[in-house]
């Protein structure tokens, strides 16, 4: 089942299994509410997701947290694929390499 959600925000997010596409630049508080409202939907079922961050050269503070929220106190495995250059510098920079188990795509 693929679910997509695109109420004229910034960004596009689709899940399909546990695997999460996200196509745009993530940027604004709605943002955030509307992946975080697809991943607890995703997470429900599934003990480890895949996000794949297509084209977004930042995330949000709260979206960092929240990952972080779902490793280390949920216990979810989380598998980011990134694919802008700037994006995987700032999370290494953060130190978030490891953690989110980024890898370039």
């Amino acid at each position: 089942m693929i679910k997509s959600i695109n109420k004229g925000y910034s960004v596009d997010i689709s899940a399909s299994g546990n695997k999460i596409t996200i196509l745009g630049n993530i940027k604004s508080v709605s943002d955030y509410q509307e992946l975080k409202t697809t991943i607890d939907g995703v997470v429900a079922s599934h003990e480890s997701i895949i996000v794949d961050i297509k084209d977004s050269i930042s995330i949000t503070s709260s979206i960092i947290g929240y990952f972080n929220k779902l490793i280390l106190k949920d216990k979810i495995k989380v598998n980011m694929i990134i694919g802008n250059t700037s994006l995987m510098e700032l999370l290494e920079d953060l130190n978030l390499i490891s953690l989110f188990q980024a890898k370039k795509g």
